[in-house]
């Protein structure tokens, strides 16, 4: 098996809708050695930053960010859509290209004391990761980095997240 994990991001064309070429991640995960590799390259550029908890982006960011905790030995809140969290949330809306969306954190999830770097596979237009970054603030948070499996660098999301904190992808695209 590779550990050349790039090589197995997969490209969908015309998934979900016509035009749209998906980055498929499922070959990668499921490759043992590929993945491992992939959280060891990971947690080198976090773990400088030496944050207590990762913050997942539903839903995939929650794949990446739990072995990135296990890796690093820290904790891991999950950042989902709204109704999926059981105890009291905050939530943060953004907008969308038509509409809005809205993400929660769990309220009492974080403290002052802790340093958060919020995980997820892609950075695209930025307004899910931006908003994640608001969210992690408002519960309490210290945001101390983002890293994403890759970016799109040609949807320019990177221009909406936070200028004083560090933006880590591991593979851009464009």
């Amino acid at each position: 098996m590779t550990t050349d994990w790039k090589s197995l991001i997969a490209d969908v064309p015309d998934f979900p809708k016509p035009g749209i070429v998906f980055k498929d991640i499922t070959p990668l995960l499921a490759s043992g050695p590929a993945f491992q590799a992939l959280i060891a390259e990971l947690a080198e550029v976090v773990a400088p930053l030496r944050p207590t908890q990762i913050a997942g982006i539903e839903s995939r960011g929650f794949i990446f960010g739990a072995a990135l905790a296990h890796h690093l030995g820290v904790g891991l809140e999950l950042i989902r859509k709204p109704g999926k969290l059981p105890r009291r949330t905050i939530a943060e809306t953004y907008a969308l290209e038509y509409g809005t969306d809205t993400v929660e954190i769990h309220a009492d999830g974080l403290g002052a004391a802790d340093r958060v770097v919020i995980v997820d596979d892609v950075l695209a237009t930025g307004g899910t990761a931006a908003a994640a970054a608001r969210l992690v603030e408002k519960a309490g948070g210290q945001l101390v980095g983002l890293a994403f499996i890759m970016e799109l660098g040609f949807l320019g999301g990177r221009a909406k997240l936070p200028q004083d904190q560090p933006v880590f992808a591991m593979h851009t695209i464009g």
